[in-house]
């Protein structure tokens, strides 16, 4: 019998299903059951949040990992490559695992239709109880209460932040986007959230379920200096817990203030020195993702970041604003058609002195001409190329020494830019971030 390659299986579960979205958790729930399917670990995490939801979840799973345990991650979506998708003890997934996986799910479904993303989710967790883990950590995919990954019970509930995004799933209000994303909770299990003011609609859904919900800026905090930062917070009993003058990191601090939260909840040791070692070490491509390339005898500065929604463009140009800017910040920009447009460039107009725009490589882009004639509007100095890849070139070739490439919109955006500097040009020190 041919084996289906990793690409081979892709291609299939891209047409097993009628819909790429399909919220509900009975058919994922079936389908569990066929595989026998129980817990993916001995501790859960699971991660939602409009933004913010993989550098959490990589400085969680470093933080475990720093303590000797096996660890798994789950998150989504991909970069480069689908094994990006599951990490086993800090490695990718391979291709034979995976394929392995897909098979066991594709005998276990029968006649029950999945969507790509519900035949990924229980092959994670199929891979996970294999490898005998020690805890897990999940990224889910979209909300949360209808979300694949909510099949799993977690031991601690993170909430990131709580903004628009997807709202014909999740609603056009921050209460009924809370609510959905509230459904990763459970009954006395504790939860997390780094919204310092979360929605009534999370309130009430953590008070019924007597969840413990510690929220930022009440039950914990992080307080920002010129070059540290400090943070208290509570353990599993309640206890305050604090940790001061920490270097500050290449991603949001704010994002590890939600983790080490979140940590300090699953009774894990408390050893200070080993939980900084692991922020420090903490790395995910395409979130402030800072690199210097060598580009016809110049070293360019470019900083690569998926933010896609006015809040994650808003966290962007305010780290911006606090970094120097010795030259200008030429930008490459690129949009889904469902996103914000104009709350996404408004937020980053006065940080950016030229703009590159582009359609993504995919039929759910926006035009370039679209994204011309918004910042054209906005009386922004603008160009049009055909493809990401063609807009970066364009902007290093503009580049001058202290001039810095923005490159942010999308992951298609990302992982263009990432194929391209491997293809075409001579990277010296990179640093990677959010």
């Amino acid at each position: 019998m041919n084996r289906r390659s990793l690409q081979n299986w892709l291609d299939y579960l891209e047409q097993l299903h009628p819909t790429t979205i399909d919220m509900g958790l009975d058919r994922c729930r079936e389908v569990a059951t066929k595989l026998g399917l129980k817990r993916p670990a001995p501790q859960v995490v699971t991660v939602t949040g409009t933004n913010g939801k993989g550098s959490t979840c990589a400085f969680i799973a470093q933080m475990l990992t720093g303590q000797g345990k096996k660890v798994g991650v789950y998150s989504s979506p991909h970069l480069l490559h689908y094994n990006e998708r599951v990490r086993l003890n800090g490695t990718d997934a391979s291709d034979e695992a995976l394929c392995e996986a897909f098979e066991a799910v594709e005998q276990a479904r029968g006649s029950v239709s999945l969507t790509y993303f519900e035949m990924g989710t229980l092959a994670a967790f199929w891979l996970f109880e294999r490898e005998a883990l020690d805890a897990v950590v999940l990224e889910v995919g979209l909300g949360g209460r209808l979300d694949a990954v909510n099949l799993i019970d977690a031991d601690v509930a993170v909430v990131t932040n709580i903004g628009l995004d997807h709202a014909e799933w999740l609603g056009d209000t921050r209460e009924s986007v809370a609510f959905e994303k509230a459904g990763i909770f459970r009954p006395a299990k504790p939860a997390v959230c780094g919204d310092p003011a979360p929605p009534d609609s999370m309130l009430k859904n953590a008070a019924e379920a007597t969840v413990p919900l510690l929220v930022r800026g009440r039950d914990y905090d992080l307080a920002m200096e010129a070059t540290r930062w400090h943070w208290r917070g509570r353990d599993g009993a309640g206890d305050p817990l604090e940790l001061r003058n920490l270097p500050m990191l290449a991603l949001p601090m704010e994002n590890a203030a939600v983790a080490l939260q979140a940590f300090a909840l699953l009774q894990s040791s408390w050893q200070p020195e080993r939980l900084v070692e692991a922020l420090l070490n903490t790395r995910v491509t395409g979130r402030l993702d800072r690199r210097t390339i060598r580009w016809q005898g110049r070293n360019l500065s470019i900083l690569l970041d998926v933010g896609h929604n006015p809040h994650a463009a808003g966290y962007l140009a305010r780290h911006l604003q606090r970094q120097p800017k010795p030259g200008r910040r030429l930008a490459v920009f690129g949009l889904l058609a469902d996103k914000d447009l104009a709350g996404v460039i408004d937020a980053l107009l006065p940080v950016v002195d030229v703009w590159a725009v582009a359609p993504l490589a995919t039929p759910r882009s926006r035009s370039a001409a679209e994204l011309s004639a918004a910042l054209l509007e906005r009386n922004a100095s603008v160009t049009i190329y055909p493809g990401i890849s063609q807009a970066l070139e364009g902007q290093c070739d503009l580049a001058v020494d202290g001039d810095e490439i923005l490159l942010f919109g999308s992951f298609y955006c990302v992982a263009d830019a990432l194929s391209w500097i491997d293809r075409h040009a001579t990277s010296g020190e990179h640093g990677l971030g959010r």
